[in-house]
């Protein structure tokens, strides 16, 4: 089995994949994933490298077997309620407090962490957003995931401990064998793989995420981004809240992302001494410590703070089959409260292939005017609604309230075509960062040369049928009273 870095080039499968049981897989995960994992949503795991390490009965003992250190991470307060307390317990051969000290780092230009209005750096966009493909690091640059880290938008801000930021990441080097790791002492990030392999090195262990997967890697745990070429992705960063899967309601017990999808690592330790660099991220600041062994030395771990990935070709889509559209929330695959119990944070929502089967019903998403703002981007396939140049590895943006929806001819189409069962969005995965907050545009992001405007000339086409109908048929002479 190849170790972190090293898994070999290949392609997961078929991005015409209507659904993962299509590949008719005994295994849970695509045949080039190098890694074995636990299944499940939100458990107490346990996991032993080497068997027989774990303590029982008490999780610090006057002495760990094999001489390891007890080191305890918490991802909640310590008085949480049991269902939503969070925590892990990891014995390894040296503890984090094993460091040299913390030193500035020169902060990232293209990054942002205050979504202020106050901040001169950030924007608001009332209109349509759109930005093409973001270009991947020449072959003569060697930029590993954290110097290829961009900011496009977010809102609030991390020390007040609510809040979100969107980011692109494009890089071509691994973190690994350069010896550098990473923490974000700010929050959980979801990453989106969309070209490339992740083979991501954590202290649970690893986790191989190929585009069609997505993973989330919790606030204060230290991991490294190994890739294969270059690679591209999007992140969705939370502060104060953490991802869980949402609630089901009247559908019941199964549907939309199953609990027992999601996949978490096994314990995998490595003795790799020499210089190690920690990058930090705290409040968007940027500091490094360095250590003289690895921060992957974990040999066992018991908890609930836990890395995790999922492949959204697992997704069970559910909607209407009689008439109309269930509203967009069906596509809910992880959500993350906020203080306001009829609003979440954020939700991570994807649209994937699906039957659609509705009787007497235009079928294109109707005209809306959302109270969320949402972040688009497209993973592979194609998306229609969006602007013509919304493309995998590009992002769409719409603040709350803004209208929008299809173009005239689609609409048209829509209204004419026979409404007979049929397969939607094949060979295409669509995601959207959806959220209560307004979001904001960073500098770089507003500046891109990537960035357009959707052009609003799309419906221009939109006459008022009404009115010819009304000559025709004297419905000028009733009147607004009738």
């Amino acid at each position: 089995m190849p170790g972190a870095g090293q898994s070999t080039k290949s392609t997961k499968f078929d991005s015409k994949t209507f659904h993962f049981t299509d590949t008719q897989s005994a295994s849970p995960v695509a045949p080039n994933d190098p890694y074995t994992y636990y299944s499940g949503f939100g458990n107490h795991f346990e996991s032993e490298a080497i068997p027989g390490t774990l303590p029982r009965g008490q999780n610090s003992p006057q002495n760990v077997k094999y001489g390891l250190y007890a080191e305890q991470i918490t991802g909640t307060a310590f008085i949480a309620p049991r269902a939503q307390n969070q925590k892990a317990w990891l014995y390894r051969m040296r503890p984090a407090v094993a460091h040299q000290g913390f030193k500035d780092m020169t902060d990232a230009p293209e990054t942002e962490s205050c979504f202020l209005p106050l901040n001169p750096k950030v924007h608001v966009s009332p209109t349509q957003l759109a930005w093409t493909p973001f270009d991947m690091p020449s072959d003569d640059e060697k930029v590993d995931f954290v110097h290829g880290l961009r900011t496009l938008a977010g809102s609030g801000e991390p020390t007040l401990r609510e809040g979100l930021a969107t980011h692109i990441f494009t890089c071509n080097t691994s973190m690994s064998p350069a010896k550098t790791s990473f923490v974000n002492s700010d929050g959980d990030m979801l990453i989106v793989a969309q070209e490339g392999a992740l083979d991501i090195q954590t202290e649970f262990g690893c986790l191989y995420v190929q585009p069609g997967e997505i993973c989330v890697i919790q606030r204060g745990i230290r991991f490294s981004v190994n890739v294969e070429g270059p690679t591209r992705g999007y992140i969705l960063e939370i502060w104060g809240s953490h991802y869980e899967l949402p609630e089901l309601g009247p559908l019941g017990a199964n549907g939309l992302a199953n609990p027992r999808d999601f996949l978490v690592p096994k314990a995998r330790y490595e003795v790799n001494p020499g210089e190690w660099k920690i990058v930090y991220k705290v409040a968007g600041k940027w500091f490094h410590s360095t250590q003289g062994h690895s921060p992957y030395d974990v040999v066992a771990w018991h908890g609930n703070y836990v890395p995790y990935k999922y492949d959204l070709t697992k997704f069970v889509n559910v909607g209407s089959i009689s008439v109309d559209h269930i509203d967009p929330s069906i596509f809910t695959v992880l959500t993350a409260k906020s203080r306001d119990p009829a609003a979440p944070l954020t939700d991570f929502l994807i649209f994937s292939p699906r039957w659609d089967v509705a009787s007497n019903t235009y079928r294109p998403p109707y005209y809306h005017r959302n109270t969320a703002s949402e972040l688009m981007g497209l993973i592979y396939g194609s998306y229609g609604g969006r602007s013509d140049e919304f493309a995998p590895g590009g992002a769409s943006f719409e603040t709350g309230c803004t209208p929008h929806g299809v173009a005239y001819e689609e609409f048209k189409g829509a209204t004419e075509a026979p409404l007979g069962a049929m397969k939607i969005s094949e060979g295409t995965i669509a995601f959207m960062f959806e959220t209560s907050r307004a979001l904001v545009i960073t500098d770089w992001g507003m500046k891109s040369e990537k960035k357009h405007e959707h052009d609003p000339r799309m419906w221009d086409d939109l006459v008022s049928n009404f009115e010819k109908v009304m000559k025709e048929e004297g419905l000028e002479e009733k009147g607004a009273a009738e």
